[in-house]
């Protein structure tokens, strides 16, 4: 059984990090707090790496993890023309739990799953997170939890879920208690999730994908009119009308730290114009 380290002792969080370290290192996954939800934890430029995270939370390709970033100055390094209104965001808003979903830099030597040339971003509001991160570098994180099922917002939760999948489970505490469960889906404490890889062709606006722990009206305080407008809600078919069967679309899983590599669907570890990662995933 795998072992959870407390890193409320020092003892513990001193063996733990330097555990988890050696587990990225050797492409192993860990198990970490964030300020949102728990991550399940991967070297983001290790193929076979982010292959056992998905395998362990019983993913596809089609459902690329989000990437944790441990400062501002790392964005620039993973994704290319960001936007001014993303620079406010991020300015305002990280560390914490705003995830944002860019087109990533061209260059990057990495297979993160089916992105399509995008990367979901966001560094995260915890101290062990950050300091794991600032000695691994980024890191492809997804929500603490198998396909389908709460993530977890404690080590004892995701060691429930993902067993010995994981090699190193770091005990932070309790997450999200810093904030108000507000996102699309009931006691929740998943970052928001803003598109923008779509701003150079939809008339320079920033799409929500995700509801989360960031509200609407606070974004909307920082980038006013590139804020594109709520989708308006989806009227009722009438019995007798015939849909399509392209037409349907496939609910999307409860998850909390990911973003969908597919087209906009706010449910689900982070969905837009093809983004990659947290739509229910991000975390």
């Amino acid at each position: 059984m795998t072992r959870i380290y407390d890193c409320s002792v020092d003892t513990e969080l001193l063996t733990g990090m330097r555990l988890a370290r050696s587990a990225i290192g050797r492409g192993a996954l860990v198990v970490i707090p964030t300020d949102t939800v728990y991550g399940i934890a991967a070297d983001a430029f290790n193929p076979d790496a982010v292959q056992r995270l998905l395998d362990a939370k019983g993913r596809g390709r089609e459902s690329p993890p989000p990437v944790l970033i441990p400062g501002i100055p790392t964005l620039d390094a993973l994704a290319q023309d960001v936007p001014q209104p993303v620079r406010d965001l991020v300015a305002e808003f990280w560390p914490g739990g705003l995830t944002v979903v860019l087109n990533a830099q061209p260059s990057l030597v990495w297979d993160l799953g089916e992105t399509r040339g995008t990367v979901a971003l966001r560094m995260p509001s915890d101290k062990i997170a950050l300091e794991l991160l600032a000695e691994t570098g980024p890191l492809a994180v997804s929500s603490a939890n198998r396909s389908g099922l709460p993530a977890a917002i404690d080590a004892e939760g995701a060691e429930a879920m993902l067993g010995n999948s994981v090699s190193v489970y770091l005990d932070g505490g309790v997450a999200g208690e810093g904030y108000e469960p507000i996102g699309d889906r009931a006691g929740d404490t998943s970052s928001t999730i803003v598109d923008a890889t779509a701003f150079d062709t939809n008339g320079g606006k920033l799409t929500i994908v995700r509801g989360g722990v960031i509200s609407r009206e606070a974004i909307a305080a920082v980038i006013g009119d590139a804020l594109a407008p709520e989708a308006a809600p989806v009227t009722e078919v009438p019995a007798a009308a015939e849909v399509p069967a392209a037409a349907e679309v496939p609910a999307a899983e409860p998850a909390a730290a990911e973003v969908p590599a597919a087209r906009p669907d706010p449910a689900r570890p982070d969905g837009a114009p093809a983004p990659a990662g947290e739509a229910s995933s991000a975390g």
